[in-house]
C-alpha cells in the first residue's frame, strides 16, 4: 500500500525522499495491514485531515512522540474492506470515519470496531473525514466544558482556521452572538458568510476597539467565552473585552508564544480557565467524546454546520498541504485525499 512514512523528524513542507525530508519516498510497496484482533476493521482511507498537531508531530514538538518510523495523520475518512469475526456494527463497503493518534496518511488503517463512526447518507466523505478533530475539539470546549448558551458572545481568535471555522459554526448553531477574528478579506468574508455578527482583521484593525465598538451597538457588555487557538499577544489583549464570569478556552498556541494569564485577575473576575487537549478524551473521558462526535454527525447531516475544504492534496503533495498550512494559507481544513482518482484543488 502507499503511506507516507516519517523516518526522522524535522521540516514536512520537504519533499518525501530527500535527504533533510523527514518522509521516505512515497511507493506502493508498504504492506497492507492486517487485522489485528476479532473486533478490528480494516479501512481504506478516502481522506485524511492535516490539522496544526499533525505539523508539530512530524518535527517532534508535539507533546506525544510516536517512535519512528511512523505514518502520521489523526482523523479520517473512508470505506471498510475488511472485518474481524468478532465485528457486527460494519461490512466491507460501509462508509464511516474515525481518528488515530498515528497512521492515517496511509491507503489503509486498522481501527477497533468501537471506534469506528458511520458516516450518515447525504454526508460527503472527505468531508466526514474533516469533521472529527475540527470540529470535535470545538463542540467538546464549547458545549461541553463553557456550557455556551443562547444569547452569549463567543470571541474566536484564529477564527478562519480549521478549528476557529467549526468554533464560528458551533456558536451560531448555539444561538450565540459570535465576533471572529482573522486575517485578511477573503477569510473576513468567509466568516461572514457562515454567520459570524462581527468579523476583525487582526492585521489591519485594533481588535479590542473594533470588538468594543461592535459590543456597545448591541448593547452588550463584554465577551461571555473566549476561544483561543492563537496564544501571544493577542490573548493577552482579548482578556480586556471578558465580563465577569467568563469562560476562558485555551486550544492551542498557533503564535507559538505560550500566554501568561494572571490568576489574581481571573480570581477577581470569576473566570473559569479551560485547557482543552481534545485527544486525551480517548483515555479519559471516551464516552464524552463519542457523544460528542455522534451529535456533530447527525448536525452534518442536517446541514446545521458545513465543513469548508479550503486546499485538497494527493499524498504524495503531503508536503505542499503542510507549507499551506505553515503559510495560513487555508480558509478551512487542509485534507490529503487518497486514490488513483484523488485530485488536488488549492
Amino acid at each position: 500500500m502507499e503511506a507516507l512514512v516519517v523516518r526522522q523528524l524535522g521540516d514536512p513542507t520537504l519533499p518525501p525522499g530527500g535527504e533533510d525530508s523527514p518522509f521516505g519516498p512515497i511507493s506502493g510497496d508498504q504492506p497492507v495491514l492486517e487485522l489485528s484482533s476479532p473486533t478490528s476493521v480494516r479501512v481504506r482511507v478516502a481522506a485524511t485531515s492535516l490539522n496544526f498537531a499533525t505539523f508539530l508531530q512530524v518535527q517532534g514538538k508535539y507533546q506525544e512522540r510516536p517512535p519512528l518510523p511512523f505514518v502520521p495523520g489523526s482523523d479520517y475518512s473512508g470505506v471498510v474492506d475488511a472485518v474481524g469475526p468478532g465485528v457486527s456494527r460494519f461490512r466491507p463497503g460501509d462508509r464511516v470515519c474515525s481518528l488515530a493518534s498515528v497512521g492515517s496518511f496511509a491507503e489503509f488503517i486498522i481501527a477497533e470496531e468501537k471506534a469506528l463512526f458511520a458516516v450518515p447518507d447525504g454526508c460527503d466523505l472527505v468531508a466526514a473525514g474533516a469533521l472529527p478533530v475540527a470540529f470535535g475539539t470545538s463542540h467538546l470546549a464549547l458545549v461541553h466544558r463553557a456550557q455556551l448558551k443562547a444569547g452569549q458572545v463567543l470571541l474566536v481568535l484564529g477564527a478562519a482556521g480549521g478549528v476557529g471555522v467549526s468554533a464560528v459554526q458551533i456558536g451560531k448553531v448555539c444561538g450565540c452572538i459570535v465576533i471572529a477574528v482573522a486575517r485578511g478579506i477573503d477569510k473576513l468574508q468567509y466568516l461572514k458568510s457562515i454567520g459570524a455578527d462581527h468579523v476583525i482583521d487582526s492585521s489591519k484593525e485594533d481588535v479590542i476597539g473594533s470588538a468594543k465598538s461592535f459590543l456597545k451597538t448591541r448593547g452588550l457588555k463584554g465577551v461571555d467565552v473566549l476561544y483561543d487557538p492563537v496564544g501571544g499577544k493577542l490573548t493577552q489583549d482579548s482578556l480586556k473585552l471578558l465580563n465577569w464570569g467568563a469562560h476562558i478556552l485555551l486550544i492551542g498556541f498557533a503564535s507559538g508564544d505560550v500566554p501568561v494569564i494572571r490568576v489574581n485577575i481571573a480570581l477577581v473576575k470569576n473566570w473559569t480557565i479551560h485547557g482543552l487537549y481534545w485527544g486525551s478524551y480517548l483515555i479519559h473521558r471516551p464516552a464524552v467524546l463519542v457523544d460528542s462526535l455522534n451529535e456533530l454527525l447527525s448536525w452534518l447531516s442536517k446541514g446545521l454546520i458545513t465543513v469548508q475544504i479550503s486546499h485538497t492534496y494527493r499524498l504524495p503533495e503531503a508536503h505542499l498541504a503542510f507549507a499551506a498550512l505553515r503559510d495560513r494559507k487555508a480558509v478551512g481544513k487542509v485534507m490529503i485525499v487518497i486514490g488513483s482518482s484523488a485530485k488536488s484543488r488549492l
